[in-house]
Formats: C-alpha cells, sequence, structure tokens
C-alpha cells in the first residue's frame, strides 16, 4: 500500500502475495532450525544426446521433453516417490527405498519405449540409483549420495540404469 500511495509504485502479484504470506505468519516462509538427516534412495534420470537434439530439432525437443516429463513424472510417482527438481533436461527423485526407485526405472524405460517420438526418434535416456544419508533443506537434499548418483549418471549409456554397491546390497 505504502508504494502505490506514497510512490505511486503498484507492487508486482509476486510481491503481493509475499506481502499476504508474511501478515498470515505462513508457516512454509520459516527458516528450518536444523536440517534434517534422512535415509532415501535417489533416482537421476538424463536424455543422451540432448545437446545435440536441442541445437538441430528445437521445436520437436519441446513436445519430446514435455513427453518424457509426463512419462517420468507418472512412473515415479505411481511408485510413490517424488520430483525433487528438474536438472537440465534431467530429474532428480527421492524414494524411501531402493525397490521403488528400480522399479520406477524399469517402468520409465518401459514408458519411454512405447511412445510414439517422431522427428527427435526415441529419447535414449540413462539412469542411476543410490541410497544413503542426505541433509533434507529447503525442499532439496543434500550430501554425498548424490554426488555418486551424478558420477554414475555421467558413466551411464542411454537405456541404461546403473546402481551403486549401496543400492544392490539394499535391494538384497
Amino acid at each position: 500500500v505504502y508504494l502505490a500511495d506514497e510512490l505511486g509504485i503498484e507492487p508486482s502479484p509476486q510481491l503481493q502475495e509475499l506481502e499476504r504470506r508474511i501478515l498470515n505468519q505462513d508457516a512454509s516462509l520459516l527458516l528450518e532450525a536444523e536440517p534434517q538427516v534422512q535415509t532415501l534412495a535417489f533416482l537421476l534420470t538424463d536424455i543422451e544426446n540432448s545437446t545435440v537434439l536441442w541445437e538441430l530439432q528445437t521445436k520437436p525437443m519441446r513436445a519430446a521433453v514435455a513427453e518424457h516429463d509426463r512419462v517420468v513424472t507418472g512412473a515415479v510417482e505411481a511408485a510413490g516417490g517424488r520430483v525433487v527438481k528438474r536438472v537440465g533436461d534431467g530429474v532428480d527423485t527421492a524414494f524411501a527405498d531402493v525397490g521403488a526407485a528400480v522399479a520406477a526405472a524399469s517402468e520409465i524405460q518401459r514408458g519411454l519405449a512405447a511412445v510414439q517420438w517422431g522427428e527427435t526418434g526415441l529419447l535414449s535416456v540413462r539412469m542411476a540409483i543410490d541410497i544413503g544419508e542426505v541433509e533434507a533443506r529447503g525442499g532439496d537434499y543434500f550430501g554425498p549420495v548424490l554426488n555418486r548418483a551424478g558420477r554414475l549418471l555421467a558413466s551411464a549409456h542411454g537405456g541404461q540404469v546403473l546402481l551403486s554397491a549401496d543400492a544392490h546390497a539394499a535391494l538384497a
């Protein structure tokens, strides 16, 4: 109100929403006092050769990535996991256990294989699964398990699902 009355500046809708949340003491604005430590399984995905596909087929890739996201999100949610964040054209997901992550990875590969891709051709997706302790902060996770999963993902090829030794042991 002050901005509009005194300076003639109308605050953006986002700023108005933030003001409303502050005035209502919205608990989601509170910082976490201490990070929560928990053990989770992570499934990371990445579309192989996507940089080239985006350069050569920008418009078809928009539709293809939207279809990819639909398949990945559906399989992850059906297996009891959740999407943590998008990383480029990849997706980082979290699960309570490795078995659910493996089930989601398998369903993702099946789902992607069933799609009629059109101009881009089959999107070849590589995946990595690891399990371990992480710190939960601000809706994201931090810890060595994610670093290991990222390294595994980088060494995978499209169509592969690589499991860390810890993830493999957790399945037994």
